[in-house]
């Protein structure tokens, strides 16, 4: 919903209302569309608002593999106040999922995984499912040679890395939570995505929203500085970041190069009111303006 200016305590008329499917995983899939590759959207939908996003996802292309459960699919509104550029998300909460649906939905990536190039758990694991459940999927990739990238945070990344995850993307506030401790400089920064990569990840990208993201690939590292937009909304530039990393990993890409056009597509996604329906013109448009240096 977008305002020319939002007041607390008053009635507020939007200028603009915008609705769609959206949220971690299905932005990344959504995201990888726009950059003209195939991708599965699987999860859990349920009710009307899970019809919903299946045929919004459908309209653009997205393939769908997701377990039908008894909840309903959450709402969530953005608003965007035109007048400050300040943007406030109001999210449901996720209804509980049956370990049921959970063993229904490690099948789905079990069968899927098999023709697939990389595999992407994105977001929160919804209650009722088990903590490791991103770690089974993470073995399950590295099973079938696929590469695994986990964003999340927590106790759900803590148990992933156990597993051996190719990349893990935490932005910097997430690696904090994870580390226990404030990263009050890069070096710091620096030495958490290192105790990362000795807990089991084999690549770490650490995004710090307009600030330059850093990226370690077991040897070296890369800091990118993403491009200046004047953005419309930054919601779901992270989960579009997400899907040109990994196109560009799975193409062959240096991690350098991909970060890239990771921050591309996560800039090019800032300027459009609903997350991953960006224009693959500006992703690479933006690209040419991402400015990547190695750290010796």
């Amino acid at each position: 919903m977008v305002f020319r200016h939002l007041a607390a305590n008053a009635v507020n008329r939007a200028a603009a209302v915008y609705e769609g499917a959206a949220g971690k995983s299905v932005n990344v899939a959504k995201a990888l569309r726009a950059l003209g590759q195939p991708a599965v959207a699987a999860g859990f939908l349920g009710g009307a608002r899970g019809e919903f996003v299946r045929e919004a996802l459908r309209a653009r292309g997205v393939a769908l593999d997701f377990v039908e459960v008894r909840a309903t699919t959450r709402l969530c509104v953005t608003l965007l106040d035109e007048s400050s550029g300040a943007h406030t998300e109001l999210v449901e909460e996720s209804a509980p999922a049956d370990p049921a649906d959970f063993e229904r939905l490690t099948e789905i990536v079990r069968q899927r995984i098999r023709d697939c190039r990389a595999v992407v758990m994105s977001g929160t694991i919804a209650p009722g499912g088990p903590p490791d459940f991103y770690a089974q999927c993470v073995g399950l990739a590295r099973a079938a040679g696929v590469l695994s990238v986990v964003d999340a945070q927590g106790a759900a990344l803590l148990a992933a890395l156990q597993a051996g995850p190719g990349l893990v993307k935490p932005n910097r506030l997430e690696l904090a939570a994870t580390a226990g401790r404030e990263l009050r400089d890069e070096a710091a920064v620096c030495e958490a995505m290192r105790e990362l990569g000795r807990r089991g990840a084999s690549n770490v990208v650490v995004t710090a929203g307009r600030d330059p993201v850093l990226a370690w690939d077991g040897r070296h590292f890369w800091r990118a500085a993403p491009p200046a937009v004047l953005a419309v909304n930054p919601i779901g530039s992270g989960d579009c970041f997400t899907a040109g990393l990994v196109w560009r990993l799975a193409a062959g890409d240096t991690l350098g190069e991909a970060v890239r056009w990771g921050a591309a597509a996560g800039a090019a996604n800032a300027l459009t009111p609903m997350p991953g329906d960006f224009d693959r013109a500006d992703a690479v448009r933006l690209a040419n303006e991402v400015q990547v240096e190695r750290l010796d």
